[in-house]
């Protein structure tokens, strides 16, 4: 008996209970339901619907009036999203590229009704109605005007291509692209050995080149210096003058004035002469 009166006193105790926070709750619901003001919060757009049909209009952010139950306040976020995707494609030549992307955008918040209205309640179902299906297919309308060695050495422009041709079909829509970036191009692997065949040949060329520049230039070099002591030995040849020799012969003589002079002609003997 005594745990029989236990059990009723404690779902007594359960109901009194029950019954104050059931009725708090529905006049939080109610209250909620009936609230004259709705707030659009910082990087966010909103969209009003009465009874279902939405406005021209967009929400700025801060608080606005809406009729209880008649209307409904829908946001829509405005800040950069970031959207990243692989896919295949082809190449000029026909070669197979695999090119990995990354789109960031955000909403045009001047176009979030019509965006609201035409795709989707969210960041998501826009981008998953509109940027998933135009992004693969933007890179390989670009990357077709294009040969697979062209896709590397001209990355920044085939970038550019990618990136205003995404531009076009995202205003359509609503959206903005913010930056578009090429994370990455995979070729198949005959290819890529292909290409590393290539650099390496290229490498050894200019290699090849740098050293017949420096023979060239040590060779002008060698001829240059012998040049140099070429004409250093013709200068000194031509400073040997008659006047240069003359002056040598001074220098060497004794001073005594030669007796004879030549094989068949008598010279003058000064000295006997001066006896007599």
């Amino acid at each position: 008996m005594q745990t029989n009166q236990a059990v009723d006193l404690s779902s007594v105790t359960l109901h009194r209970w029950l019954i104050p926070c059931a009725a708090i709750m529905l006049a939080l619901i109610f209250i909620s339901l009936m609230a004259p003001m709705a707030i659009v919060p910082a990087g966010s757009r909103g969209v009003m619907t009465t009874f279902g049909k939405a406005s021209d209009e967009v929400l700025s952010e801060g608080v606005h009036f809406k009729f209880p139950l008649v209307q409904a306040l829908h946001l829509m976020d405005v800040r950069i999203a970031k959207s990243e995707g692989e896919g295949d494609a082809a190449s000029k030549d026909l070669q197979q590229v695999r090119a990995r992307v990354v789109v960031n955008y955000h909403l045009d918040p001047a176009k979030v009704a019509q965006t609201f209205r035409e795709v989707g309640t969210s960041t998501e179902e826009v981008a998953a109605g509109i940027l998933e299906p135009a992004r693969p297919e933007a890179v390989k309308a670009v990357t077709a005007r294009f040969t697979a060695e062209e896709l590397i050495t001209k990355r920044t422009e085939v970038r550019d291509q990618i990136a205003v041709l995404l531009q076009e079909k995202m205003l359509r829509h609503g959206l903005i692209l913010d930056e578009f970036a090429i994370v990455n191009f995979a070729f198949s692997p005959s290819f890529t050995a292909a290409i590393e065949a290539k650099v390496n040949a290229e490498q050894q060329k200019l290699k090849a080149e740098r050293d017949l520049m420096r023979i060239r230039v040590e060779a002008e070099q060698k001829v240059a210096s012998a040049q140099a002591e070429a004409e250093s030995l013709r200068l000194q040849r031509q400073e040997v003058t008659p006047h240069v020799l003359a002056l040598r012969t001074i220098e060497k003589w004794d001073g005594h004035l030669p007796q004879v002079t030549g094989s068949a002609i008598p010279l003058l003997d000064l000295s006997k002469a001066a006896q007599r």
